[in-house]
């Protein structure tokens, strides 16, 4: 019969062996560095365990898109030394992306090893309320509900035993410089927003966030981003794009900033001015008359009868000449001769 010591004991041993047996019953979840065959795995992911996708192969090689797999060479080879913590370099895989196979020891393709992508990512706010892209607008109205969606090739990581999705991670950084964890929606739900596995190419988290909530979310501009550091593939790869999106701002406040204030200004009065007519006056031409005073030339014949002599000078002007005074004395004088002749 056993004493007090023996049944604690035996109770004890008991309940780690149901401790044990419930742990090894439970489902092992393989983590995401974990490649099996033909997954997909991303430039700057490092410490992959890829040991099942080689099986007994120790290279691996690249052929260029127009190479044949079957009759040439491999474009590229690398020896794998650590299955169990394989790097994928950017500096090394960045310009050989598609297909590498397990390698034979004649070079031959051996069957698929893995697929090497470049990572893509981006993610856009939309007002759910009035259904808009408050990301191009920079701006959401207080008090609407606000949605993330995120477009990315990292999803194919769901691809991978055990894995839900590509762990991405929402940053919501107030204006005060607090980064948000969780948000909360009008309903009251708080929804996680640090490695949300994102499953599919297209994915959106609904709406996720009350912008009304003015004790917890400020007024002010708020900045937005993204990023994946899966395997450390944002530390070795920060490309923007790639592991990381650019941050935008996004306005919380109640008036849209792209609206200014109106002034009502009255309609102009318009003041028709006609322009006078001009009429053009034309002025005489003024022609100079040159006056050209006649000469009268008397010719008195000697022959000739007195009542032919007449009695009075023209009244015309006449140009004098020196002496002319003297002739018409003269003249006189033998007119009265020659009258006195005769009369005798």
């Amino acid at each position: 019969m056993m004493n007090s010591s023996e049944k604690i004991c035996a109770v004890l041993g008991l309940a780690l062996i149901t401790l044990f047996a419930g742990a090894m019953a439970l489902p092992i979840a393989n983590p995401i560095s974990t490649i099996a065959q033909g997954n997909t795995v991303f430039l700057g992911e490092q410490g992959l365990d890829i040991t099942s996708a080689m099986g007994a192969d120790s290279r691996i090689g690249w052929w260029a898109s127009a190479a044949s797999i079957d009759t040439s060479a491999p474009s590229y080879t690398i020896s794998v030394s650590n299955p169990q913590a394989f790097f994928i370099s950017p500096t090394e895989f960045s310009g050989r992306l598609g297909p590498w196979y397990r390698l034979d020891g004649s070079d031959k393709a051996n069957g698929s090893v893995f697929t090497v992508a470049d990572p893509n990512l981006d993610i856009r706010v939309y007002d759910a309320t009035v259904g808009v892209d408050a990301t191009a607008n920079g701006w959401i109205t207080t008090d609407d509900e606000a949605e993330f969606r995120i477009t990315t090739n990292l999803y194919q990581m769901a691809q991978r035993p055990g894995v839900a999705g590509a762990p991405i991670t929402i940053k919501v950084q107030a204006p005060d410089g607090a980064t948000f964890s969780s948000l909360i929606n009008k309903a009251g739900s708080t929804t996680g927003i640090v490695e949300i596995p994102v499953s599919s190419q297209s994915y959106s988290t609904g709406r996720i966030w009350d912008t009304g909530r003015h004790d917890s979310y400020p007024y002010g501009t708020y900045r937005i981003w993204a990023e994946c550091n899966a395997n450390s593939m944002k530390d070795n790869y920060p490309e923007i794009g790639k592991t990381i999106t650019a941050g935008s701002g996004l306005l919380d406040q109640e008036r849209n900033p792209l609206i200014g204030v109106y002034t009502q200004t009255a309609a102009p009065t318009t003041f028709t001015t006609k322009v006078p007519t001009t009429v053009p006056t034309t002025l005489p031409t003024t022609v100079p008359t040159t006056v050209t005073t006649p000469t009268t030339v008397i010719t008195i014949p000697l022959t000739a009868s007195p009542t032919a002599i007449p009695t009075a000078l023209p009244t015309a002007t006449k140009t004098k000449s020196p002496g002319f005074e003297a002739v018409l004395a003269g003249a006189a004088l033998l007119i009265a001769v020659v009258w006195s002749v005769r009369k005798e």
